[in-house]
């Protein structure tokens, strides 16, 4: 029997493919924006989507006790480009997502974040979210992954919060050597889509795009459109080949000149997304939609150490002992 998830802030459902990936099933996915929503309805009809804002009351005792709690929790409260207000800041959800911990009661949990969450200036906040985790019965493990590390041709370092109970904790690891994957570069990975329309100078295009991409960047709601990033990540790209200065619609007509612009579905398969993932809204909905994703890569190999962390026929003695 397949271990059952319930995911906090779905987005477009970049975790959610890692989950699925790593034999979880979805018991729901909650999600507060209705272009979001839209995408995971669209591509997978048979999951359980609620468009819920957390900061709402929601009667959550339907799920109490499933395997895994999950959640790409809103970065902004720690993001380097924000004001990193942490704990202070109205959009923090790690407060109401370790509040869930207590109400669902998962056997494991795994919020994931910006790597500005690892900075000193939050480790007091940090050492709260494990004394809470604790008091309720699990074991906590902080760990930054490079997107990079498991085959995503971008620079991505993504902060984890795995959380597992004490009679199932000692059995959880990391992803190690023997789980990385050499990503391709942005050419090797782009040029089939460069080459869409019949642009002639898509194979020149891949040899210059010759390494991995800068980290993506997704725009918060009320700031940024679709862009690849300031002035420093335009610099990156243009030296890829790329005018990261707004986003395309289509890939470059035969007779294009000078640097192409991404569309989002170039931009969705720098992370991680299948060619067949598609996403609904407008143009900057979609960008941000994906901009603001887990790399379902990422997702899928941390989600099968924990599976294989709780499964059933291992840890049911020890639940038993507990």
């Amino acid at each position: 029997m397949a271990p059952v998830t319930v995911e906090l802030c779905a987005g477009a459902g970049g975790q959610a493919l890692g989950l699925e990936a790593a034999g979880f099933e979805h018991a729901a996915l909650f999600e507060n924006d209705k272009s979001a929503c839209a995408t995971l309805i669209r591509n997978r009809k048979h999951w359980n989507v609620i468009e819920h804002d957390l900061f709402q009351r929601f009667d959550w005792s339907k799920y109490k006790g499933i395997d895994l709690l999950a959640g790409g929790l809103p970065c902004p409260p720690f993001s380097i480009a924000g004001k990193q207000l942490g704990e202070g800041d109205e959009r923090n959800l790690f407060n109401v997502g370790i509040e869930l911990v207590d109400e669902i009661q998962p056997t494991a949990v795994m919020f994931e974040n910006v790597k500005g969450l690892l900075e000193p200036r939050f480790t007091d906040y940090r050492t709260t979210i494990n004394q809470k985790l604790e008091k309720l019965g699990y074991k906590p493990f902080w760990n930054l992954l490079h997107a990079s590390d498991f085959g995503v041709p971008q620079l991505r370092p993504r902060v984890l919060l795995v959380a597992i109970r004490k009679f199932a904790a000692d059995r959880f690891q990391w992803p190690d050597e023997k789980d990385k994957i050499t990503p391709k570069t942005v050419g090797e990975t782009l040029a089939k889509h460069m080459a869409e329309r019949g642009w002639p100078l898509a194979e020149a295009w891949k040899e210059k795009a010759n390494r991995i991409a800068p980290t993506i960047v997704g725009g918060s709601k009320k700031h940024g459109g679709p862009d690849l990033g300031p002035t420093r990540a335009r610099k990156a790209w243009a030296e890829l080949g790329v005018n990261g200065i707004g986003i395309a619609n289509e890939p470059p007509a035969p007779d294009f000149t000078g640097m192409p612009k991404l569309t989002v579905q170039m931009v969705a398969k720098l992370q991680g997304f299948p060619d067949s993932w598609e996403f609904m809204g407008g143009k900057t909905a979609s960008y941000r939609q994906v901009g603001n994703a887990f790399p379902p890569p990422v997702a899928a190999v941390v989600a099968a150490k924990i599976r294989e962390a709780i499964s059933l026929k291992s840890v049911v003695s020890l639940a038993a002992a507990e």
